[in-house]
């Protein structure tokens, strides 16, 4: 490669450095008012299936969403998240084992929640803390599809059986709450670490709440009675009378906890240019740090 090659490669490799840096540049001054996110974790339910003070099975979860700022430090965000749950007697560690009985579950949950930052933001979407720590309220609708099992290897929905000749409904209203850490990649890339508890109104994740067995009678079907005690699968002699014996307890409802890692992107997209919001200050032709 002779002296004028060199000049021209050197040439080439700077103009390709600035047209590089003039597009980082003004991608930094576009604003940026909405956040998209998506994850994935860990799933973890609390309820009769579960030995106290135990996180029991742990089963994966799957996060999409969208957040907002308001001010320098509160945002609104919606997401929509797949979760499975699980639970089994046969971990049980008292005489619950003896009750046999199981359930797993998939599960989709629309959330809306506030969230409160620590440390407040800069005037520009760039110009937030490294790290941040934030806490989060809010409301949810959860669908609930427990299932089960059968000997045979037939899975089976568990709600349209009535096991406890109750009938519960799939949609249930839940309470997201919790904390996370946020930590800035770049300008536009943030990742979290997050962990969030859902109070629920409903003792039924699990298809178990009433304190006692139902008079199998009084059910709706062979496979709603096999289903619902399932104490003789695991011993064939035990001695089971109508009505008779504990199976839930209708004073505690379920919950669930998820914990997740998130990746946040800045997407190119402002909401209105004469909005009075966090981003209203005079524009600056450098990127600058808070």
């Amino acid at each position: 490669m002779n002296k004028y090659s060199h000049a021209a490669f050197a040439a080439l490799l700077s103009c390709l450095t600035l047209s590089v840096g003039a597009q980082s540049f003004y991608a930094v001054r576009k604003e940026r008012s909405l956040i998209a996110t998506l994850g994935s974790g860990t799933a973890n339910y609390f309820g009769e299936l579960v030995n106290p003070r135990q996180l029991g099975k742990t089963r994966y979860n799957l996060v999409l969403g969208a957040e907002y700022y308001f001010t320098n430090r509160i945002s609104g965000r919606a997401e929509l998240t797949y979760f499975r749950i699980a639970g089994d007697d046969a971990l049980a560690n008292d005489d619950r084992i003896e009750r046999n009985l199981s359930f797993f579950s998939g599960n989709i949950e629309l959330s809306t929640v506030g969230t409160i930052n620590l440390l407040p933001h800069g005037a520009r979407f760039y110009q937030r803390p490294k790290f941040n720590v934030f806490g989060f309220f809010g409301v949810g609708l959860l669908y609930m599809n427990p299932k089960a099992r059968r000997q045979n290897g037939e899975i089976v929905a568990l709600q349209p059986l009535q096991t406890e000749g109750i009938r519960y409904s799939r949609f249930q209203p839940v309470i997201p709450y919790g904390i996370g850490i946020k930590y800035m990649v770049d300008p536009f890339f943030n990742i979290i670490v997050e962990t969030g508890y859902r109070k629920t109104f409903t003792d039924y994740l699990d298809d178990i709440s009433s304190e006692r067995y139902p008079d199998p009678s009084s059910l709706r079907s062979d496979l709603s009675r096999e289903l619902s005690d399932r104490r003789r699968e695991r011993d064939p002699d035990y001695p089971i009378l109508p009505g008779v014996g504990k199976r839930g307890n209708p004073e505690k409802k379920d919950s669930y906890i998820l914990m997740n890692i998130k990746v946040q992107y800045y997407l190119p997209y402002q909401f209105s240019q004469n909005q009075h919001k966090l981003y209203n200050r005079k524009r600056k032709y450098y990127y600058k740090r808070r």
